[in-house]
């Protein structure tokens, strides 16, 4: 029996057979400004020839997932002919959901995947359960962990025990990618340029140019020099989707300083943008959000569990999700954390190469796991005894 394991991401579903390798497919359709009356559904994003102004329709809503209609033609497009060729009757599903998922949303899944599509088996997980199985995995001496999942809704902060769950510790800070690349879009539209239509654009700026500051203020001062002096300010060139087909930074070497370029690009002209926009996960009051930063609801969380256990925590945190990859991250979340916790005690932050399959994987080893099978809620199960067989059998 083949057990498809399905990372159901806000922003990207990560998808892959147990045997095979996993793909990165946008979770959402798409329509583009040319052709409005067509839509685009999931990896289809690279039939469309001009992607300025593209419109978004994403099944989730501030991290939970409430547009059925679109989660349902993204999945029937994954698990059909041109994708992963899904045989529903002899496959297992591993799907995840967010933390304190609501229980109409976690029905209306178990519908789908039980009555809909007629999977064999199903276990419905949180991603941060598999980034904590994979790290368990691959570091059997260690009894704890804490993931930290920055996604596109939400920051999560996570404690685990020999692969329980903590959920009393578990905190949420509303800060994740898609704020980030609002804020962005904000800033630039007041500044230079207005590009609120085009968040797949800036999406990419973001990715390509933003960085954390390891010293804030000392940035912010380098980034009001003039010329040569200012080492922040990048020029970013705008795709034009004719000649230039995706944006790109240009090279020190090539900046024109003034500002003024012969050549008839559109340019976009990033000095402190590069390092206030991340830096609203450390300070999310910088915009008005009234919670913590990333670091502080980490010490908050480990204080709140049982003392013995708080040096292990600190030691083991492991880093998922899209946020973590912006550079410079991983450097000030361990600086914080060290000046924050108490002295004596080790601190650890680890990276993983890719922290956004990292739980993907981590549902990759569980499906090979002898166990396995006990975990599962098969349709039989279901037809049997409904809802309540899954609420049991699924640790959320």
């Amino acid at each position: 029996m083949a057990t498809l394991v399905l990372d159901n991401g806000a922003y990207t579903a990560k998808i892959g057979y147990s045997q095979e390798e996993v793909s990165v497919i946008p979770n959402c359709q798409f329509r583009s400004k040319t052709s409005r009356l067509k839509t685009f559904t999931a990896n289809q994003l690279d039939e469309i020839k001009d992607p300025s102004g593209l419109f978004y329709i994403l099944p989730f809503q501030k991290g939970y997932l409430v547009n059925w209609d679109v989660q349902r033609k993204v999945w029937d497009h994954l698990f059909g002919k041109e994708m992963f060729k899904v045989e529903f009757a002899d496959t297992s599903v591993v799907i995840t959901e967010p933390y304190f998922n609501f229980t109409s949303i976690q029905e209306s899944m178990n519908e789908i995947l039980f009555e809909e599509y007629q999977f064999q088996s199903a276990l419905r997980i949180n991603a941060g359960s598999l980034s904590a199985h994979h790290y368990f995995h691959s570091k059997p001496s260690e009894l704890c962990c804490l993931v930290v999942d920055t996604g596109f809704s939400f920051t999560h902060i996570a404690p685990y025990c020999r692969s329980r769950k903590m959920k009393e510790s578990i905190h949420r800070i509303n800060v994740g990618g898609k704020l980030l690349t609002n804020h962005l879009k904000e800033i630039i539209s007041y500044r230079q340029l207005h590009v609120m239509d085009e968040t797949h654009v800036i999406n990419q700026v973001k990715e390509d140019v933003c960085y954390v500051s390891q010293h804030f203020y000392k940035d912010l001062e380098i980034a009001q020099m003039k010329g040569e002096e200012n080492t922040v300010m990048r020029d970013y060139v705008l795709p034009d989707f004719s000649t230039i087909k995706k944006g790109f930074c240009k090279p020190r070497e090539e900046m024109v300083y003034s500002g003024k370029y012969k050549t008839g690009e559109q340019i976009l002209r990033l000095a402190n943008e590069r390092f206030a926009v991340p830096e609203i996960l450390f300070q999310p009051s910088d915009i008005g959000i009234q919670e913590m930063g990333v670091p502080e609801a980490i010490i908050n969380s480990i204080q709140s569990l049982p003392e013995e256990m708080q040096p292990h925590f600190y030691q083991n945190i492991v880093l998922t999700g899209g946020n973590a990859l912006l550079p410079g991250f991983r450097e000030r979340l361990e600086a914080e954390l060290r000046s924050l916790a108490p002295a004596h005690l080790p601190v650890s932050v680890l990276l993983p190469a890719n922290p956004i399959c990292y739980s993907w994987q981590g549902g990759k080893l569980l499906a090979h796991h002898p166990d396995y099978e006990e975990m599962v809620v098969t349709r039989e199960e279901y037809e049997e005894n409904g809802h309540c067989i899954c609420e049991e059998k699924f640790d959320i």
